[in-house]
Order: C-alpha cells, then structure tokens, then sequence
C-alpha cells in the first residue's frame, strides 16, 4: 500500500484548521528567517508560508542578505524571543558558511522553537519528556505510520541516516514507552557493516542517508513497511525541466514487496510541513494557558 502523506497532512491541517477558527483574538504566528539566496529553502519557505496561510496561522518572514552578520542575526532571534506576539521562530537551513547553525538554534527561546532542534527540547525527547517540542520531520514519520494504522510496538525499525534532523531524533520517539513508539531500533550509517543483513531485519525500514536509491529490492524483506525520506534531485533529460526528484529508495522496484511505502515527492515532505503547523499551534496553546 502506498502511503498518501499528502492526504493524511491536509487532514492534520484542517483539524488545527477548525481549532483555529474558535480563537478569540490574536491568532497563532510563525515567523520565518531566511538568510543568503538559497534556491531550495526559498521553495520550501515558500511553501511553509503557504501552508500557514491557509489554516488561519498568522506568517511572517524575514529576509536577510547572505552578508548578514552572526551577531545582527542573534540580535534579531533576541527580538523575536521577547515578542510576545510571536509564538513560533524557524531559521531556514542552511545558513551562510559565515554564520554557525548550532549557536543560532541555542539562542531561539525553547518555547518558540518549532523545529524542535534546541538541546533543551532535543533533551526532553530522549527522557521521554512530552511538553517540549519533536523535530518535525521525525513526528511526521510518527504520526504517518500511527495514521496509516502500522503497529510500532515490538517491531524491528532500522534507520538509515544518523542527522540530528531525522536519524537521531526519530531513534528516540520510537523507542520512547508512548503510543507510536516501543519498538527495537537500530541505526544504520557510513561505517556500519553488514548493510544488507541490517536492512533485512527491518520490519521497518526508514531512509534519511541522502543517497538516491540506495535501498534496493534485495535490502527489503517481503512485508515490511519503508518510509522513504530522502531528496534528491537527479538528471533526466525526459523531463521537462531536465532533472526529477527521487528518494533514497528504488521504489519501483520495492514498491510490490512492502505492506507499506512512502513516495518521493507526496510521502514525508508534506507531513513536515503539518508538524510544523502542528507544533506552532502547541505553542500558541501553551502561552494561552
């Protein structure tokens, strides 16, 4: 069965969609900061804002030039942090060469931080914590499996990739002792041996290496559920536009074996835009209380 994420994340939006509608006064907001001209993060901004847009969350974004100082761009997180009517703050990655990634997510205030990539929130999740927020791609993977009824409980979940964007995160909501978590996890990455005898343990089996095709049909035991994460833009001079997007899986040829899979585009894209929708939401709510 191939798994429609694309469906199950306008569902996601149209429930917050709804919860929105009832607000008394100001509405949630996401502010959005985006440094230097990268094509791909200006798409994906795009569609950020977009998806906002529709379901009632208020939007702003901020455009700085690829010159932009570290410490002006901390100054404007600092701003950000003290605005009370800003309830979630995303820095679109990747940032400048100039400009160090990890002390700008350190400076966001945890309780706007809707990526989920503060080592305060990133702490909560591995004890196990609920209050803080999840990365929102893993959390998309989560609520996609629970939602296409996949049984995590007691299951073998081998993780390709070990980015503190998806591998590690993903590593410990699923084998926290919550609903959609419980399972037995083991992750792959550049030095691993034994890749094929890893990947055929997996009852599931998640791509997040960034390598197009590199789970093929003889990685894949019969039945097992592949959630496919990857990205990757190659050539194809068939289209159009000279090149496509394919994921980190060889779908066609792993698609008949599987109880489960996820395409590329349509899989887990979408349902990260929904968590991310999903978390400024939480965090309206918990300002509200």
């Amino acid at each position: 069965m191939i798994i429609d994420g694309k469906q199950i994340a306008e569902q996601i939006q149209n429930e917050i969609a709804a919860e929105i509608q009832n607000v008394q006064g100001r509405k949630p907001c996401l502010t959005v900061i985006m440094a230097g001209e990268h094509p791909a993060s200006q798409i994906y901004v795009s569609k950020k804002l977009e998806a906002c847009s529709k379901i009632g969350i208020h939007s702003a974004q901020i455009t700085l030039p690829n010159d932009y100082s570290e410490c002006a761009l901390l100054e404007t997180i600092k701003r950000l942090n003290l605005d009370d009517a800003v309830d979630g703050i995303l820095v679109q990655l990747p940032l400048p060469a100039h400009i160090n990634p990890l002390k700008i997510i350190h400076a966001i205030d945890p309780n706007k931080d809707v990526d989920g990539f503060h080592p305060l929130n990133m702490g909560k999740l591995l004890i196990g914590e609920t209050d803080g927020f999840v990365p929102c791609t893993p959390l998309g993977i989560q609520v996609l499996l629970q939602r296409s009824g996949v049984e995590v409980t007691g299951k073998n979940a081998v993780i390709f990739g070990r980015s503190n964007i998806v591998g590690k995160p993903l590593a410990a909501l699923m084998m926290q002792t919550t609903p959609g978590g419980n399972a037995t996890v083991t992750i792959a990455h550049s030095r691993s041996r034994n890749i094929k005898e890893l990947s055929l343990t997996a009852d599931i089996l998640v791509a997040a290496i960034g390598k197009p095709y590199f789970i093929t049909k003889d990685m894949v035991k019969k039945g097992a559920v592949v959630i496919d994460v990857g990205i990757n833009k190659i050539k194809n001079p068939q289209r159009k536009s000279g090149y496509q997007i394919v994921g980190d899986v060889d779908f066609d040829s792993v698609k008949d074996l599987c109880s489960f899979i996820t395409p590329v585009p349509g899989g887990v894209g979408p349902m990260t835009i929904a968590m991310l929708l999903s978390n400024t939401w939480k965090s309206y709510q918990n300002k509200m209380k």
